[in-house]
């Protein structure tokens, strides 16, 4: 199934010119100039601005005894237009440090942003969420958890971060994911695939 498509192109069918800092702090915004093969014969130039950040990982904790999922509230300064607010419903996350592997970050950010600890890990897919103008890749897992462990507020104060712990049955999760309130692409994804997978995981991991 997975050899249906594939790109027209690849790496030989395009050139960086220009790739110019714009402002690094604590993330990277660049300016690259790339000219790229076209489909229709010759190639075009084009100028972007390109936010650049790190992989990252999202673990969605799932207790398969209770069929509860573990999500964080906190506030998110990429939705401060959001008519119902900035505070948004979504997965535990984290920067990928050199030398981690995605189960490495699951694990360390759910004691950070959560307090709790994780059993197995499984992998759910690695995705680009905004591939025309930020270079980004998220690696998505979902994690066995008791979830009668979770509760509180957490986060790293050096960070600013303000994060309050939220035990939902998956039932409920899924709920809000269909009435558009979970609303973030990580959680929404992490969600739909525990609810087609979830029957699987509660043999495996109870």
């Amino acid at each position: 199934m997975a050899e249906r498509w594939k790109p027209r192109f690849g790496v030989a069918d395009f050139h960086i010119r220009a790739d110019k800092a714009l402002h690094h702090g604590f993330f990277n915004l660049d300016r690259v100039t790339v000219t790229h093969r076209c489909f229709q014969g010759g190639d075009v130039t084009i100028e972007r601005e390109l936010y650049r950040r790190r992989d990252a990982v999202c673990v969605l904790p799932y207790d398969p005894v209770r069929r509860a999922v573990v999500l964080i509230e906190q506030f998110r300064v990429g939705t401060l237009d959001h008519p119902r607010g900035p505070w948004q419903l979504e997965l535990v996350a984290g920067l990928v440090e050199p030398g981690e592997s995605a189960g490495d970050v699951a694990r360390r950010e759910a004691v950070e942003e959560a307090g709790i600890q994780l059993g197995a890990v499984e992998s759910i897919c690695r995705f680009t969420p905004s591939p025309g103008a930020v270079r980004e890749y998220i690696n998505l897992v979902c994690a066995r958890v008791d979830a009668s462990l979770a509760s509180g507020v957490h986060g790293l104060a050096e960070e600013g971060e303000d994060i309050l712990v939220q035990v939902l049955s998956l039932e409920d999760a899924c709920a809000l994911v269909q009435a558009g309130v979970i609303d973030n692409a990580p959680a929404i994804i992490a969600i739909q695939w525990l609810q087609m997978h979830s029957p699987r995981l509660d043999q495996q991991w109870v």
